[in-house]
């Protein structure tokens, strides 16, 4: 097995008690003060994830745009430079390499995050169909990323002198004052918790100057630093695809509701033919939320099946991701059901825990309400 990477500020994670686990290939801190802490620090005030692991790519040259607009799915042509785009690139079957983050700097530029495991997989795509004169750059250790997150997370930029007032999905390129000098910095108005927040991304070597001056200000407003455990609460509550869970090379955006990253009527991007297949059939399967009305909690790979199915093991779909909800206090889950099933919004499903029967209400995600 080979050894779990580390990213650039391993050490002030340590020093702050975080627990570890490996991540996409990384040693990702899992949790400071409690998952739950966590988790309310980030729904009520604020908080800051270290998510360096993820990728950063650089596809650069004359028409770059054009190019990265031809292959992945979301149209590149509906924002202009200064915003991001949710996208998705996908295999010839439709179903998803990778869901990423394009930020369209100009005709000439644009900087993707892709997953920490993907990155070289969306690489390789991109370069194998580059045409002459674009450059497709893995930047993975170049770059950090830290995500700060919450309702008070514009007061802290604000009062450290980076750009907050912009819309959801804008960038921009600021400067960050630091005990060891100033650092470069983008920031962008995204993330992954359903709060209001941003993603800030500093070169490697300058994340933890970065890192020190951004969790001084968020301890003093009463936010915590947090770990994969929130995060991953935080983004079930919203309903938010994980790559491996509700995305992945067998299971397409069609699938995953995720049809809104789609520029249906774009002339071309990986999938395309596939994609309009199961779009005018129908999908044989559907993401849905699952909510608990009785005690448990359901987890992936727990099966479901309908209430009272008279024999017991018909089972009509897979949970694929599942956790106790800190804000509803009750168990969450996210599943692909079969359409074949006719479930629908409102019914009632039994998930399986663990030889349990879990009774559980059907639903459209997010959970709570989003703040973006």
């Amino acid at each position: 097995m080979s050894e779990l990477l580390a990213g650039p500020i391993a050490d002030r994670h340590a020093a702050l008690g975080a627990t570890f686990a490996e991540f996409g290939g990384w040693n990702m801190p899992v949790s400071y003060s409690g998952t739950v802490a966590e988790h309310a620090a980030v729904r009520e005030a604020v908080g800051i994830f270290d998510v360096s692991h993820l990728g950063k790519a650089l596809v650069s040259g004359a028409g770059a745009a054009a190019f990265v607009n031809s292959t992945l799915t979301n149209d590149l042509g509906k924002i202009v430079p200064g915003k991001a785009q949710y996208t998705l690139c996908c295999n010839d079957s439709g179903g998803v390499v990778d869901d990423l983050i394009a930020y369209l700097v100009g005709d000439d530029e644009v900087f993707l995050v892709p997953n920490a495991a993907n990155t070289a997989a969306v690489v390789a795509q991109l370069q194998a169909v580059a045409p002459e004169g674009i450059s497709i750059t893995d930047r993975h250790r170049d770059l950090a990323v830290l995500a700060v997150q919450g309702p008070k997370s514009a007061d802290i930029l604000t009062g450290l002198g980076l750009p907050a007032d912009m819309e959801y999905m804008a960038f921009a390129d600021a400067e960050l004052a630091t005990p060891g000098g100033t650092a470069r910095v983008r920031v962008c108005r995204t993330g992954y918790t359903g709060e209001r927040g941003y993603e800030i991304v500093p070169r490697w070597d300058d994340a933890g100057a970065v890192f020190d001056v951004l969790l001084e200000a968020i301890t003093a407003a009463g936010g915590l630093p947090a770990g994969l455990g929130a995060r991953d609460t935080l983004r079930t509550e919203m309903g938010y695809a994980l790559h491996g869970h509700e995305l992945g090379p067998d299971i397409s955006p069609v699938q995953a509701r995720s049809s809104w990253a789609v520029g249906w009527d774009k002339p071309s991007f990986f999938g395309r033919d596939a994609l309009l297949a199961e779009k005018e059939a129908g999908p044989s399967r559907r993401l849905y939320g699952l909510r608990a009305t009785g005690r448990g909690v359901p987890r992936a790979g727990c099966a479901v099946r309908l209430a009272g199915d008279s024999g017991g093991a018909d089972q009509i779909g897979t949970c694929t991701s599942g956790t106790f909800s800190p804000t509803l206090k009750q168990g969450i889950a996210l599943a692909l059901l079969d359409t074949a099933s006719g479930v629908r919004k409102g019914d009632e499903v039994v998930v399986d825990v663990r030889g349990r029967d879990l009774a559980c209400e059907v639903v459209i995600p997010p959970f709570v309400p989003s703040h973006v």
